[in-house]
């Protein structure tokens, strides 16, 4: 039986000689609640599955009187308890994740219990995208290689993966080689409307990626989770959160010729992260939003981590409608679709006034310009009149203004390489049309196109320096870029197809030439990327390549064609072709006449059925691999998948967590550590301690593959755990030079040695010595790496004391039983000259936790001297009090689910 609280449970016609039950928010305002229809519609799609799932239990009448009565600028003390529609997941954080359900199958089983009773609650979709490197590129092979090498390095991984979907009921798998997490979402996995049990409701998820928010461009709630807070959602916790504020951005009038979605979006990053919108609501309106198409605006959504806010939203319209048309779904997916958001109120894009936001902002599209964003940071916007110039300055400029630092007479100079070819500073090294932000969108992949088309008749070709290669995002972007003609173009500048997946945006760029590679590193010289990525942070796209520049996919092309960054394409020619004349951009760029023209072939719903018909069909790699069978995983000796240690000695009865006393400061950062920076990413150092165990466990360096596709072992993981090339630890002393020493280094105290971070890790822990990291600003921003915590934990980090901290990462430092704290005012580290040689006791966690209380953080100087500072527990509801006190999430639903 359904509820029917306030009277809200009624009947809509759904489709077709179809009657449909569903919750309907204006009873709520009916009821007195609060002016329902005037609340951001984010607001009212959350606010109808509290209503919905309405339990008494895990969702009260209360909590649907609190979120029905918000208000644009209340205190947010709310925690509002999100039942989600389905869970989605990559395979570098589902892994991880099928390891622990795994895990746990085998505790209840121990326990006496049926392990059937761990088991999703809710449908899960895992779509293996980031396990394709570009070691082969430039040629029609490049695809095919490529994919022989992934399924050759990540075997076990998927003989892992076809065991969770014959164990698990409600687990899919979505093969390699299909397209991007993201991408594959918005074409096929999103439905519109869900329908359970004859009832009706908006499709919502959160997923372990945090571009999870592409799906907002179709009016889908949903954000990214870490893998801990995704796990829980999967057995059935509610997803808890405070009560946002939600900023309205109006968008007036239409782009200008010439200007893409990624001008747009880079230019929103750039205003909304000086906004500090972290963990807020956007929500688009005005008309400029209507003129956007659907893929424009998944290009704006999909960015939202990059600007820093929870979602960036954008309300069902008919332009929702029309793309769920051109996508193949069926006839009455679309009317149910369109019938519920009418029937709901919640259909059309909102005019100035019609909403309650916290705040407003605006942006008029007229204003947009062509535009690159780098060389360190997505919010970090050049106008392309102005790249040439930027990277001059940001050569010569301090790192600590996110310059390289250089003398700027170095600009100029050049290098033989071995095979003879002649490379300097501002070199594109790499050119790549790569990452679900642009491949989603049609008129950017097709300017690209063109562009190619126009360079090829021109006569122009790409140096040979330049790494070129083409992530389609899924392959119905290969089928209309073939349909129209514009393939080969792109084939001819070395833009081939290398694979279906995050490729280079997520560091799957592959090796450069070793020639090129050995000339860069012998000369320290400072090479250049190009991508069409979401992501440009410190070695991320290649640890070799120093500047990574985010643009459009036609500025993809242009740059491989220009093949540096010290040209002005705006007023240098980009080349000279037939009979040695020049070429200039206006030759090149296309108009959007042109681009509007081979539109029709990217929304074929033809096209769309048959390739997400059968996602086996023909896929003689996937169907060739065999699995294990049963309902408990019967864990082999392997270096890719192991039993996780977080459910070791579990008991039905937590054990209150230790008081913090005399600990050591394990390291010290500054300002915008990423979850980069923390997590296990990229390659595989030997020299490393995560290389050294694999040479330990027999594993030739060839074979290491990378961290990521690693990330079901975690004696791998936790050794790579602070240890990429970039991060700066402040503890250890300058150079000669004056610059700070980079890589995973700490030193021990207090023996003062200068050590790897794990190694000084272990010694702590063998010592029973807690350890504690410090950072500054923007503590683990990026992307929704569960590693960066579980590493964190399994290092015997007690607690991590920030400036401030990324939304996700702070959730799952709480989710694996690790303190959040959070400096006050203007105190910091550095502030304070905590320098590491001090040892640290916490205060005022002795008894009831509350959250985001004051405690103090003595700290004993190495004279004898004593002094106190208050901090701010960044543990924000009462829900995580419970995760923290049971010593993480898991083990906290773990005993949920195992005493129901």
């Amino acid at each position: 039986m359904h509820h029917n609280l306030f009277n809200s449970y009624q009947q809509f016609n759904s489709a077709a000689a179809e009657q449909s039950g569903f919750y309907n928010l204006s009873a709520l305002e009916a009821a007195g609640l609060g002016r329902v229809s005037r609340l951001p519609v984010s607001i009212r799609i959350v606010l109808e599955s509290v209503l919905r799932n309405c339990d008494g239990k895990k969702v009260t009448e209360a909590h649907v009187r609190q979120l029905a009565a918000w208000q644009p600028n209340a205190p947010r003390v709310d925690e509002i308890p999100f039942v989600v529609a389905r869970i989605l997941l990559q395979d570098f954080t589902g892994v991880p994740l099928l390891c622990d359900l795994a895990a746990m199958r085998e505790v209840a089983q121990q326990l006496g219990h049926d392990p059937k009773r761990i088991e999703p609650l809710v449908p899960v979709d895992l779509v293996v995208d980031h396990s394709v490197q570009v070691d082969h590129y430039g040629s029609k092979d490049a695809l095919r290689l490529n994919m022989q090498f992934e399924f050759e390095r990540n075997h076990e991984r998927y003989q892992f993966m076809k065991w969770g979907m014959q164990a698990f009921d409600t687990f899919k798998v979505v093969p390699p080689g299909i397209g991007i997490v993201h991408q594959v979402n918005l074409e096929y996995l999103f439905r519109g409307v869900q329908q359970r049990d004859g009832v009706c409701f908006p499709d919502t998820l959160v997923g372990t990626d945090s571009h999870t928010t592409m799906i907002n461009g179709a009016g889908v709630v949903a954000w990214g989770v870490g893998g801990i807070e995704a796990e829980a959602g999967m057995l059935g916790q509610p997803v808890y959160f405070l009560t946002p504020d939600v900023v309205g951005v109006e968008l007036q009038g239409k782009l200008p010729e010439g200007v893409t979605a990624t001008d747009l979006v880079l230019t929103i990053t750039e205003m909304l992260r000086k906004e500090k919108v972290v963990g807020k609501f956007i929500e688009f309106f005005g008309e400029g939003a209507t003129h956007l198409s659907l893929t424009d605006r998944a290009t704006l959504a999909n960015m939202a981590p990059e600007y820093g806010a929870t979602m960036g939203f954008f309300p069902v319209d008919d332009l929702t409608v029309a793309y769920l048309k051109g996508t193949g779904r069926s006839d009455a997916e679309v009317t149910r679709f369109e019938n519920y958001f009418k029937a709901q109120g919640l259909f059309g894009i909102p005019k100035r006034g019609d909403i309650d936001y916290s705040s407003t902002l605006s942006l008029d599209l007229a204003g947009v310009v062509p535009a690159l964003a780098g060389p360190k940071r997505p919010q970090d916007r050049i106008p392309l009149s102005q790249a040439k110039t930027a990277f001059a300055e940001t050569f010569a400029k301090p790192a600590a203004d996110n310059g390289f630092a250089r003398n700027p007479a170095d600009l100029a100079k050049r290098f033989k390489s071995q095979d003879g070819l002649d490379v300097g500073n501002g070199d594109v090294l790499i050119a790549a049309i790569t990452s679900c932000t642009n491949t989603s969108n049609p008129s950017v992949m097709i300017a690209a196109g063109l562009l190619a088309k126009k360079a090829v008749e021109s006569g122009l070709s790409v140096g040979p320096h330049v790494k070129t290669s083409l992530a389609p995002g899924s392959r119905v972007v290969t089928e209309y870029l073939t349909q129209s003609g514009l393939l080969p173009y792109l084939e001819q500048l070395g833009f081939n197809v290398a694979g279906y997946g995050c490729t280079t945006c997520i560091g799957n760029s592959g090796p450069l030439a070793a020639p090129i590679e050995d000339a860069v590193v012998k000369n320290d010289l400072i090479g250049a990327a190009v991508l069409s990525g979401n992501r440009n942070f410190e070695a991320r796209i290649h640890p070799n390549i120093r500047a990574n520049f985010l643009a459009s996919p036609p500025l993809v092309v242009l740059y491989a064609l220009l093949g540096t960054l010290q040209k002005d394409p705006l007023t240098e020619p980009i080349g000279y072709g037939k009979n040695g004349d020049a070429v200039w951009l206006r030759d090149l760029w296309p108009s959007s006449r042109e681009i509007e023209a081979c539109m029709q072939t990217a929304m074929n719903p033809a096209t769309f059925r048959r390739l997400y018909a059968d996602l086996t069909k023909d896929h003689v790699l996937w169907n060739a691999i065999n699995s294990s069978r049963g309902q408990v995983y019967a864990w082999p000796t392997s270096t890719y998948i192991a039993k996780p240690p977080f459910f070791s000695d579990f008991g039905m009865s937590p054990v209150a967590p230790a008081v913090l006393r005399n600990a050591r400061a394990l390291a010290i950062f500054g300002d915008s550590v990423t979850t980069d920076h923390i997590s296990p990413a990229g390659s595989i150092s030997a020299t490393s301690p995560a290389g050294q165990w694999l040479l330990d466990h027999r594993v030739a360096s060839a074979d290491f593959n990378s961290y990521g596709s690693r990330r079901g072992n975690h004696d791998v993981m936790v050794r790579g755990t602070f240890a990429n090339v970039r991060i700066k630890n402040l503890m250890l002393p300058l150079k000669a030079d004056g610059a700070r020493e980079e890589g995973g280094l700490t030193l021990h105290q207090p023996s003062g040695e200068q050590v790897f971070i794990f190694d000084a890790a272990m010694r702590y822990m063998a010592d029973g010595v807690p350890t504690v990291i410090f950072a500054g600003e923007e503590y683990g921003t990026g992307s929704s790496r569960d590693w960066a915590a579980k590493g964190t934990q399994l290092l015997g980090v007690k607690a991590v004391i920030a400036r401030s901290f990324e939304r996700i990462h702070r959730a799952n430092l709480i989710g694996m039983g690790v303190l959040p704290l959070q400096f006050l005012g203007t105190d910091s580290a550095g502030a304070l000259g905590i320098i590491g040689s001090e040892i640290f006791d916490l205060e005022g966690l002795d008894g009831d936790i509350q959250p985001q209380q004051e405690v103090t953080l003595v700290v004993h100087e190495s004279n004898g001297t004593t002094r106190r500072i208050a901090l701010r527990l960044r543990i924000d509801t009462p829900i995580e009090v419970d995760y923290y006190r049971h010593g993480g999430i898991l083990p906290f639903v773990l005993r949920q689910l195992l005493s129901a």
